[in-house]
């Protein structure tokens, strides 16, 4: 069948109009942690992943700064109010709230980073931390000097433990005698935000022959990178590239591309491919590794940088066997 020029045009018309339609059917949002958007870790990530879905798409997104618990809950539950969706929740001490708002709206999309909830309506997006903390650990091996190395983590829970027990695989993969110094920093969601104690531990640390630090702490991390620095000694980041804070101190950074994940969930409900169910990110996927720049490349010789990244190619191509906490709270190496 020939199609003359007005059926043409009608058709490009409803094509052009059916895609404007779709991506007006996008509003999406983000509610972040307590910590706040700026935390210069976990929740900064996210934001720059939000960033860079606005830089792309020209689609704004609307942005939630919960300062308590209830917060949380009642921003994700406006949002979907308002029509916004997808609508990501950042962390695992969302997912209660997440949980209410998925039920209470079933047909808003929901994304919820670092936990795993059962709603129909929820895409969940969980991190292989202990893969990419074997690197680091293994690369804090390497640069040890006093064959003692320390780990500062946050919350006493086990999803920071598994960055604990995977920094330790990693250093003990190198050097099987090394000693691994842990410590959390509390049992209470005020752990993500006390750099005091964060440098107190550090200090500690640093006193018992530690020389290398790796923070899994939030905010606390801070204070640990501070304690490092006015030590001489050096300090491991984690979620963002945390390398550019103390330029000379951080030996790298634990990357967690959590920014990835709120762009993808954006970008996946944009293109009409978004879909609710578990995603696990680790090397393989993108989702965990570790960061060398201009900030660290001094710190960092050409043998560390090849040896690290073996590493990397073993654990993603299954030669090496990481083992995951989270699977039975267990630390083996």
């Amino acid at each position: 069948m020939k199609l003359n020029k007005i059926t043409i045009a009608i058709a490009a018309g409803a094509v052009a109009l059916s895609a404007t339609i779709a991506q007006a059917d996008v509003k999406p949002a983000v509610v972040y942690d307590k910590a706040g958007k700026f935390d210069k870790s976990f929740n900064e990530a996210v934001w720059n992943g939000v960033k860079r879905f606005t830089a792309d798409t020209g689609i704004s997104v609307r942005e939630v700064e919960p300062t308590n618990e209830a917060q949380v809950e009642q921003g994700l539950k406006k949002l979907a109010k308002r029509g916004n969706s997808p609508i990501v929740a950042v962390g695992f001490s969302s997912a209660n709230a997440l949980s209410a708002a998925a039920q209470a709206y079933p047909d808003t999309k929901f994304t919820l980073i670092d936990m795993v909830v059962p709603e129909a309506n929820v895409q969940n997006v969980v991190f292989k931390e202990h893969e990419g903390s074997f690197l680091v650990g293994a690369l804090a091996a390497l640069k040890s000097e006093t064959g003692t190395i320390g780990f500062v983590g946050g919350m006493d829970i086990p999803l920071i433990s598994r960055f604990g027990c995977g920094y330790e695989q990693g250093a003990k993969h190198i050097n099987a005698n090394i000693t691994v110094l842990q410590k959390m920093t509390g049992s209470t969601p005020a752990a993500w935000g006390n750099p005091s104690k964060g440098g107190e531990i550090t200090r500690s640390q640093i006193e018992a022959g530690a020389d290398v630090i790796f923070a899994a702490a939030g905010g606390t991390g801070m204070g640990v990178y501070q304690a490092a620095a006015d030590a001489g000694k050096l300090a491991i980041g984690v979620d963002s590239n945390q390398n550019h804070l103390q330029p000379g101190t951080m030996l790298t950074s634990m990357v967690k591309r959590v920014g990835v994940a709120a762009y993808k969930s954006y970008a996946d409900a944009k293109d009409g491919t978004w879909s609710a169910g578990v995603t696990a990110m680790g090397l393989a996927e993108g989702g965990v590794d570790w960061a060398l720049d201009e900030h660290n490349r001094s710190l960092v010789t050409a043998d560390m940088e090849t040896k690290v990244n073996a590493i990397k190619a073993s654990i993603i191509a299954g030669d090496i066997a990481v083992h995951d906490y989270m699977s039975d709270n267990t630390c083996n190496y």
